[in-house]
């Protein structure tokens, strides 16, 4: 039993050590224009990097030239090698920037060209100010809302496809006065159905 217990874990050392990282484009070189959209990168502080750990991490403003209205802001996370993106959870960033939760839940995202897949959903307040957020967790081609079912399948495809690498996708937009959030989910929804095939080449399946 020692032996193989030994054995056991010499093997998965060994694992680790060599993880299969996919070839992927940077994300520094995700589109600025998706159509009527126009982004601009909001850069990340020096201290948060430090915070967010080893990875790769994209934060833009997009602005709709065709339509007044609000923006939507999009945030891309990918760790290549090490499991765990979610140190710095939105729930928790949002929080910690002052936002309060008014809404929250789970709901299914329907995009054109692609099958259903859950995603988490806040409406979130601070002061006056409202923005409904949503974002999910990516890894080897399942997307997944909770934390844990994505631990649970790193730890799987670590040891199924030798690989660790995984993904957080935020889509977030700030009401305008008078705007209902349904309203607000719409606009993201349609900027979502943009971004969303064009991930396959930032995120490996």
């Amino acid at each position: 039993m020692a032996v193989l217990l030994a054995g056991t874990a010499l093997f998965l050392q060994a694992r680790a050590r060599n993880q299969f990282v996919p070839p992927r484009i940077g994300l520094a070189s995700f589109p600025l224009e998706l159509k009527s959209w126009v982004g601009m990168d909001v850069p990340i502080t020096d201290e948060i990097l430090k915070s967010l750990g080893p990875g790769e991490f994209l934060q833009r403003t997009y602005k709709n030239q065709t339509a007044g209205g609000a923006d939507v802001d999009l945030y891309l996370a990918y760790l290549a090698n090490r499991p765990a993106v979610y140190h710095h959870v939105p729930q928790n960033c949002l929080a910690g920037s002052g936002w309060v939760p008014l809404e929250s839940g789970i709901t299914t995202l329907a995009l054109p060209g692609d099958a259903p897949f859950p995603a988490n959903r806040y409406l979130v307040a601070r002061g006056d100010d409202r923005q409904l957020v949503l974002f999910w967790y990516s890894a080897h081609g399942r997307r997944v809302a909770s934390e844990n079912q994505m631990d649970f399948y790193l730890a799987l495809d670590s040891l199924r496809l030798n690989r660790r690498d995984n993904a957080l996708v935020r889509i977030n937009t700030e009401l305008r006065p008078g705007e209902k959030p349904d309203e607000a989910e719409r606009r993201l929804l349609a900027f979502a159905g943009l971004v969303n095939p064009l991930l396959k080449n930032y995120i490996p399946r």
